[in-house]
Parts: C-alpha cells; sequence; structure tokens
C-alpha cells in the first residue's frame, strides 16, 4: 500500500471541476436571493407568446379549464407554515397557504389560447408588480392538474423580482 507522500503526479487544482472543459459550468454555485421558482417552467427564461399559446392548448387538449391567477411578490413564495414548523415551499407540495389572488373567473368554454394569452396582458397591466399564473382545472375531478408562470415582474431580486437566467449563479 502506497503511502499519501508516495502518491505521483498530485495536480493542484483551483476550482472543483468535472475534469471536463464542456462541463466547466456544472459545478456554479446557485444564488440564494431572487432564485425562487414557482411551478412549472419557472427555471426557464421567460416563455414567448408562442410558447405560452402551446401550453394552453395542452391544457384545452386535456379538457383542462384555464384559470388565470396573480400575486405580489410578497405574498407569491410561501416557505413557511405559520409557527407550526412544517416546510410549505413548493417542492414539498404542501399547498397550504398557496392561494393566489384570481383574475376575473375560471375560463368556462375557453377553447382558443389566444382567449386566455388576452387575459394575460390585461392582468400585466392592471398589477404589472405582481406575478402571474395559468392554472389548469380538471372540473369532472374537482383538482387542479397543471399550472406554470406566465408572467415575473420586472423588479430588482432584492424587491422579490427574478434574476435573468444568465445571472442565477456564479
Amino acid at each position: 500500500m502506497q503511502s499519501i507522500a508516495q502518491v505521483q503526479n498530485v495536480q493542484k487544482i483551483n476550482a472543483v471541476s468535472t475534469g471536463k472543459v464542456v462541463n466547466e459550468k456544472s459545478m456554479m454555485v446557485w444564488r440564494p436571493h431572487g432564485n425562487k421558482m414557482f411551478e412549472t417552467f419557472s427555471f426557464l427564461p421567460p416563455l414567448s407568446d408562442a410558447d405560452l399559446s402551446k401550453q394552453v392548448q395542452y391544457l384545452l387538449n386535456n379538457g383542462w379549464t384555464p384559470c388565470l391567477e396573480f400575486e405580489d411578490p410578497a405574498h407569491a413564495y410561501t416557505d413557511g407554515h405559520g409557527n407550526s414548523g412544517l416546510d410549505s415551499s413548493i417542492n414539498t407540495n404542501y399547498y397550504d397557504n398557496r392561494y393566489w389572488v384570481m383574475w376575473k373567473l375560471p375560463m368556462y368554454g375557453c377553447n382558443d389560447p389566444s382567449e386566455v394569452l388576452t387575459e394575460v396582458k390585461a392582468c400585466v397591466k392592471a398589477f404589472p408588480n405582481c406575478y402571474v399564473r395559468c392554472a389548469g382545472f380538471d372540473n369532472i375531478k374537482q383538482v387542479q392538474c397543471h399550472s406554470f408562470l406566465v408572467y415575473r415582474p420586472k423588479l430588482s431580486p432584492m424587491e422579490g423580482g427574478a434574476r435573468d437566467v444568465a445571472d442565477r449563479q456564479i
């Protein structure tokens, strides 16, 4: 058995690495501030209108009713549950205290994604400093089946806004 002193070719490493140039950014540090994730797709850059239309069409194809909700940054993200000590962050799938304000009524009978996009734009115009999400509800099972963020407010991360994708890690 060789002792540590006898090991040859030990390289000094300046940073943690996978050893491959193509993976040089895979060992970056996640910024803890301004990186709050909400629902499906929130880790991606903002979706275009065409992308949003495809997601709404997915809801409609499944027979789900689209519904828009909005909330200000101070109340949109809940990572505690009062004094109970329960972790009610989005990752735990514990949805108590997760209710956002509903924009109008659920869009029963909606069959065109452009109707939803029109309402998204109206909601953002009325509440530009709020997060907006689209949810899909199954009216038979009486449950929310899908939800995704459609708008992030244009605020700095310290004001409750989101970081640009390229600025989410160091």
